[in-house]
């Protein structure tokens, strides 16, 4: 077999096709406590490197579309749509940088469902495919319901989502335009995420939940290995990450883990976690005694989360290679989002301004220096939700069709 698991927690090793979690660690694990025993997929790093290294490696494995650093067979098992290689811009105008300093927004909302989240959807896809599975479920503030409805429309599997009943109205319509079971659940994520553990050991279903399923973490990496290629191997210094699970920020330091294990890179670059004051359940629980949650408020739903389900291991990465964490205000977050669509074109929706908002306290606190770079991932389309941005801009009044009443607008709004 291409690969094997190992725990975070206790770093046993399990050669079986699949498992969700350690069945050591995850003997004892709570409701509502972050779950131990997430499992890391491991390769045979030496033998994939054989005696190529540095870029002659890289290209080679981009050549073969990274299939020996991922847990399926075949290309041709990821289906139709364009996952991924998504494109990289520059962003000076976001904010007064200092000299030579850059800025650099990964932009994932052009992917098929416009979101992040389609990486992992894609590679749960296709490892089912590749083993005859045919329902895939998971929970869902939105994004990787809408994810999974999409890219399971596209393989002709069939996806089953649980998902709040409160989430954002677009991302409830993609799911039931891509054709999925769609469950609203009275409750936050955190409920719908145990109901879909219950229906998949009742059904039978394959669960594709962050942190719970391991593949999602393989999908998200391969963030990293374009992040690699379109900096032409010359990574920021900092990346900023909006966190509520904390797989994303798992993933994109597993991509570069790989890539530091092969001898590519030889560092991995800083990651700042970025979550709302009013969802900090894992930055806040980072150094404490004991995990303590409070309940998760944020305008920000994609990371708006009790129980970060990727806790454990994302602290793990974030402590292994120094990574950094803040929070930042809703308003914040509202504010970094109207900027970034007004500086650059991008419209991202509040979970990817989190991450915006972090880099633009950064820059305040003046934590970026000269010939410095910074990369936002900006993680899902502004269209996704209108609501939250509805509710912090003015939109312009109707005007009578005539051209004394549009020199009295301009002048009026200043325009």
């Amino acid at each position: 077999m291409k690969y094997h698991f190992r725990c975070s927690d206790c770093g046993t090793e399990y050669h079986e096709p699949f498992l969700y979690l350690c069945p050591s660690c995850s003997f004892l694990n709570r409701d509502d406590r972050p779950p131990a025993g997430v499992l890391l997929t491991v390769y045979p790093y030496e033998k994939i490197a054989g005696k190529l290294s540095g870029q002659r490696l890289f290209d080679e494995l981009r050549l073969q579309h990274f299939l020996p650093l991922l847990p399926i067979n075949s290309e041709e098992s990821l289906g139709v749509l364009r996952v991924g290689n998504t494109p990289l811009y520059e962003a000076g105008h976001l904010a007064e940088l200092p000299q030579s300093a850059r800025v650099l927004v990964k932009d994932d909302s052009q992917n098929p469902t416009f979101s992040f989240k389609d990486r992992a959807s894609q590679l749960v896809s296709a490892w089912a495919k590749e083993h005859d599975i045919h329902t895939i479920v998971t929970a869902s503030t939105g994004n990787a319901g809408s994810s999974l409805a999409g890219i399971c429309a596209s393989q002709r599997q069939r996806a089953v989502v649980f998902a709040p009943a409160t989430a954002p109205p677009a991302k409830l319509l993609q799911m039931v335009m891509y054709g999925a079971t769609t469950i609203l659940v009275n409750g936050n994520y955190d409920a719908a995420f145990e109901l879909s553990l219950k229906a998949t050991t009742h059904f039978g279903w394959f669960n594709r939940n962050t942190a719970y399923n391991p593949f999602t973490i393989e999908g998200k990496k391969i963030v990293a290995f374009e992040l690699y290629q379109q900096t032409c191997g010359k990574l920021p210094e900092y990346i900023f990450v909006p966190v509520g699970d904390g797989v994303i920020l798992s993933g994109l330091y597993k991509g570069f883990e790989d890539l530091l294990k092969l001898g590519i890179i030889s560092h991995i670059p800083i990651v700042v976690a970025v979550q709302s004051e009013q969802s900090d359940n894992l930055v806040r629980n980072l150094d404490a005694d004991e995990f303590l949650i409070r309940p998760a408020t944020t305008i920000a739903d994609s990371i708006s989360v009790d129980v970060p389900r990727n806790f454990r291991m994302a602290a793990g990465f974030l402590k292994r290679y120094d990574g950094e964490h803040m929070t930042v205000s809703d308003e914040s977050i509202a504010i970094a989002a109207e900027k970034l669509a007004r500086t650059t074109g991008i419209f991202t929706e509040p979970a990817g301004a989190a991450a915006v908002a972090g880099l633009l306290k950064w820059i305040d606190e003046g934590r970026l220096k000269a010939d410095e770079t910074a990369l936002i991932l900006a993680t899902g389309s502004g269209l996704k939700d209108i609501c939250t941005p509805l509710k912090h801009v003015i939109m312009p009044e109707p005007i009578t069709p005539d051209l004394d009443s549009l020199i009295h607008y301009l002048n009026k709004t200043g325009s």
